[in-house]
């Protein structure tokens, strides 16, 4: 029998080559080709598939039948379960990935002891941490006391045997997935063909046992999850956790769930009891800024330029967020683009608008842009809010403080209408805001665009927005590398 040949795969895309090469053709990753020896494969007879002896048939039944819920398990944490639609399903396996020291390990033994303490059997496998360090963290977190069954292994093997028996638990975490290696494969822990098959190895434990297995991932510096993408397609869910470390919020947000809402995210606050869910995130996030308006001493907002207040949807949940925008002058003449939590892109879409179809002179000034909070927004809908801030910051006009805005905006000025508007105005309307820029909605859904002692300001072109936000009389905008708004002789 011949021997197997080596190959080289790339541990960023999973792409095989015959020969290493400093960078990979696929996906342009460099130095990621690490050699990889195949398994010996017996030659096949010539004898048909269909034919040979131990092969057997498929069982096909009707599209329409008897099929029952699949049953849901509650970790006792609400935002997690809102986050995976509702609870855990037996028999799935839930991914979760993030960068080093956001607290995904915190989270999963929350959820581990939460569910233990609830009746449930809960194991936590640990491959990277001595058991020490985990009972550290448990007594930190206030959980060493729960029933939960704690081990640090590597073997896949050894782990598919001890959860296979009969007293088998029913939630299990494995932290992290990229420490687990199969024996019968020949390349090192961590590399594209050992993170495939430990993987492939515990869904089938937990399809064939009913259990729910989660698996911490590790991420690149491009924030995804190492490893081959085929590891987020295996899985049932997928859940990033978010945030910045100046940040007190986390944020855990669902981008594949087979049994719920994409896109749902869950608001955590790290303390140091560790994470502690927050219910009311709209009002979370704009705590700051109700500081500093009462610390202005004006009503409605005071003298705040260059911040608006943006109705969005994430996931099935409305949530208020401030949008906060600084144009200054260009002093080497080169305009500078600082963007956080939003589409640099984007941005560079709607100031090309302002200035082309509004006559301001916005894109010759540096101009930052922060989504106050560290949550990153990727709906189009936060275009008007994005342009309020960016008008009111070159005008130096704030934006009145019990205003909410959204909206999306095209290349021609027109602001279109974008979904969930009554989910918006109400949840703005909660928090004691009264008034909302919004698109002009068509006659058949204007009674849907009013919230509850909310008065909808309607825009159709984004020159209605900038008139909305011009410089009070006796002040003028000056041209750029003179900005500073001056009185008018």
């Amino acid at each position: 029998m011949p021997q197997p040949q080596p190959r080289f795969a790339c541990q960023q895309c999973g792409a095989l080559a015959p020969k290493w090469a400093g960078r990979c053709e696929a996906c342009g990753g460099w130095n990621s080709m690490v050699e990889e020896l195949q398994r010996a494969v017996p030659p096949k007879g010539l004898v048909p598939v269909s034919s040979r002896r131990g092969n057997r048939g498929i069982d096909f039944v009707a599209l329409r039948g008897e099929t029952a819920g699949p049953p849901r398990r509650l970790t006792g944490i609400a935002e997690l379960d809102r986050v995976c639609g509702g609870g855990l399903v037996a028999g799935s396996t839930i991914l979760v990935g993030g960068d080093p020291g956001i607290g995904k390990s915190t989270l999963v033994l929350q959820a581990a002891a939460s569910l233990a303490a609830r009746g449930g059997a809960a194991a936590y496998i640990t491959g990277e941490e001595a058991i020490d360090q985990i009972r550290l963290r448990a007594e930190r977190l206030g959980v060493a006391d729960t029933p939960v069954r704690l081990a640090a292994a590597s073997s896949v093997r050894d782990i598919l045997a001890a959860l296979d028996g009969a007293q088998a638990a029913e939630f299990v975490v494995i932290d992290s997935i990229q420490t687990m290696y199969l024996d019968t494969l020949d390349s090192a822990p961590g590399t594209v063909s050992q993170v495939r098959g430990a993987a492939q190895e515990l869904i089938g434990l937990a399809k064939r046992r009913g259990l729910v297995v989660v698996l911490v991932g590790h991420v690149t510096k491009e924030g995804l999850i190492a490893g081959p993408r085929v590891l987020e397609h295996m899985v049932d869910t997928v859940l990033y956790f978010e945030g910045e470390r100046g940040h007190q919020f986390r944020i855990l947000r669902a981008v594949k769930n087979r049994f719920g809402a994409t896109d749902e995210i869950g608001v955590f606050e790290m303390s140091d009891r560790g994470l502690v869910e927050v219910p009311n995130p709209s009002a979370l996030f704009l705590a700051d800024r109700a500081g500093a308006d009462a610390e202005s001493g004006e009503e409605g907002g005071g003298k705040i330029t260059g911040a608006a207040v943006f109705a969005g949807i994430e996931g099935t949940r409305p949530l208020l967020v401030e949008v906060q925008a600084l144009v200054a002058p260009a002093p080497l003449g080169t305009p500078r683009r600082a963007v956080v939590g939003w589409d640099a892109t984007r941005l560079a879409m709607i100031i090309a608008v302002l200035d082309a179809r509004c006559g301001l002179s916005v894109g010759a000034n540096d101009i930052y842009l922060n989504i106050a909070g560290g949550l990153r927004i990727v709906e189009p809908a936060a275009d008007l809010a994005v342009a309020a801030a960016l008008v009111s910051a070159l005008t130096d006009t704030p934006v009145p403080g019990d205003t909410v805005v959204f909206g999306e905006i095209g290349l021609s000025g027109r602001v279109r209408p974008v979904a969930h508007a009554e989910a918006r105005l109400k949840e703005a309307a909660k928090l004691g805001f009264t008034e909302a820029w919004v698109p002009v909605r068509p006659s058949r859904s204007a009674k849907a665009s009013s919230g509850d002692g909310l008065a909808p300001v309607p825009i159709s072109h984004l020159s209605e927005l900038v008139a909305l936000l011009s410089p009070p009389p006796g002040r003028r905008i000056q041209p750029a590398g003179t900005r500073r708004l001056a009185a008018a002789p």
